[in-house]
């Protein structure tokens, strides 16, 4: 082998070894940190109602219910719950 080429096969070993040693598994805990276009004046979606705002807080509030992801959303069976509990439907309107 030429000196070029050990020194290569030794640069991939180092960066291996320093790769495998980074991918440990995942821990529980800890701060997510993530960039944002804008700065919302709160986190709150019922008081603002820009994408800014909406957008990060998708992921932490629920909702009543939900479509089934794996049938056609124009049918009243792809309705699922999400947090609530049963409902019932009244053909003469509130």
């Amino acid at each position: 082998m030429t000196p070029r080429l050990r020194l290569l096969a030794a640069a991939v070993a180092v960066v291996v070894a320093v790769a495998a040693g980074v991918t440990h598994a995942q821990k529980p805990g800890g701060v997510l940190k993530m960039s944002h276009f804008d700065s919302p004046a709160s986190m709150s979606p019922h008081e603002e109602a820009t994408a800014a705002t909406l957008r990060p807080m998708m992921g932490v509030f629920n909702n009543l219910v939900i479509f089934k992801q794996d049938e056609p959303q124009n049918t009243l069976k792809s309705i699922v719950p999400d947090l609530a509990t049963s409902w019932e439907w009244n053909e003469e309107g509130p």
